[in-house]
């Protein structure tokens, strides 16, 4: 079976099911193995600053989509299944541009588009999945894998403190994590006021932050790797108000690679419950692991 993935989430699930797609998204990065795939897409977005960015986002969205997909490389690869996906046709090309690229294609492809707003709907993407490509049974051993995981966290963290927690997704302008985020922190031991739930994430006032005042401060955006984000951390640091945070008074601001670990619906959403639960709860968890370092 030839699979397209058109998201780093999907491709990082068919990896994790046995499944090497035979072309990936430009954004694709994980397992290292993609790099030697050719790319069905280009993003329209190239600006350094986070602001920078935010606006050549907007403008694109404003004009279409913000990707343009290879139509040659698409039809060259002779596709039986797109992997595409319904949650953000900012992160990643969605399945509106999919069908409007198929439309003029030879390539009939079945199109399948994952969608997740909650923790739980990562594991139903991977069940997707796993039934897309005849890959069932090792989707449902994987998600009761996870799953054990997650209920281990759980379970170490009865009865504890719950710390308010703020996830950042994007620093300027500020945009607290939405979706599944909200999830992953309450399975963290942590407490997520900023966001309930399975709802989107939209651009907050900083003044909000200040005022909910979060004790342990997670700065993930949606693309960067931790050296990126560190790098441009004074987008959020030079804010007024940022020193009397709780979090940054007691050192408890972290950095976290989002694109690993947060902004995808993939298996490593795991890793970000352990990792978040070492922050919220260092006495019953340990140390989170190196690849979270502080700004």
């Amino acid at each position: 079976m030839n699979v397209i993935s058109t998201s780093p989430s999907s491709t990082e699930i068919l990896y994790a099911l046995g499944v090497e797609p035979v072309a990936v998204s430009h954004a694709c990065d994980h397992p290292p193995a993609v790099d030697a795939l050719p790319a069905i897409d280009v993003s329209k977005v190239d600006a350094e600053a986070s602001a920078d960015r935010h606006e050549q986002v907007r403008a694109a969205t404003a004009d279409g989509h913000l990707y343009q997909m290879d139509a040659e490389t698409i039809d060259a690869v002779e596709p039986d299944l797109i992997v595409t996906q319904g949650v953000c046709g900012v992160c990643a090309v969605d399945d509106v541009l999919v069908g409007e690229t198929l439309d003029s294609l030879e390539a009939d492809p079945e199109v399948v588009a994952l969608d997740a707003n909650y923790l739980d709907d990562v594991f139903e993407c991977i069940r997707t999945v796993g039934t897309a490509t005849g890959r069932e049974a090792r989707a449902e051993s994987l998600i009761h894998d996870l799953q054990a995981r997650v209920d281990a966290v759980e379970k170490r963290l009865e009865a504890t403190n719950r710390p308010r927690v703020a996830v950042l997704e994007w620093m300027d302008p500020v945009r607290p994590a939405g979706s599944w985020v909200p999830d992953v922190v309450e399975a963290a031991g942590g407490h997520y006021g900023l966001c309930a739930p399975g709802n989107r994430s939209k651009p907050a006032d900083w003044e909000d932050i200040c005022e909910y005042d979060p004790e342990v401060l997670v700065v993930a955006p949606c693309g960067f790797d931790a050296d990126r984000t560190r790098r441009q951390f004074d987008e959020l640091a030079d804010r007024p108000g940022w020193d009397a945070l709780s979090a940054v008074r007691n050192d408890r601001v972290y950095i976290l690679d989002g694109s690993a670990y947060l902004t995808r619906w993939t298996p490593r959403i795991v890793d970000a419950v352990e990792r978040l639960a070492a922050l919220c709860h260092p006495e019953r968890c340990g140390p989170p692991p190196a690849d979270v370092v502080t700004p």
